[in-house]
């Protein structure tokens, strides 16, 4: 479940927000002045998110190697055609 709650909320009930992350999986939307400023997740989805980042980073390191000598526009052509490629088969 997502969870949105002010800073000041946040900050008051600090221990029933890090029971409700641990125990319930919740995720917890702080927000201040209208807008949201943090997410607080339990460690098993922040690891699995930074497994991902490193994995996106190192794709996009791959990709921009492989084009680094093809039009921007040609590339993504062939990149979108692969895509619907992919899509095509399931």
């Amino acid at each position: 479940m997502i969870t949105e709650v002010n800073a000041v909320a946040f900050r008051q009930n600090l221990g029933e927000m890090l029971n409700r992350v641990q125990y319930a999986k919740d995720n917890i939307v702080i927000r201040k002045d209208g807008k949201s400023v943090a997410v607080l997740v339990d460690t098993g989805l922040f690891e699995r998110i930074r497994r991902m980042n490193t994995l996106f980073d190192d794709l996009s390191e791959r990709i921009a190697t492989a084009y680094g000598d093809v039009p921007p526009e040609e590339g993504m052509a062939e990149i979108d055609a692969l895509v619907a490629g992919e899509r095509g088969r399931r």
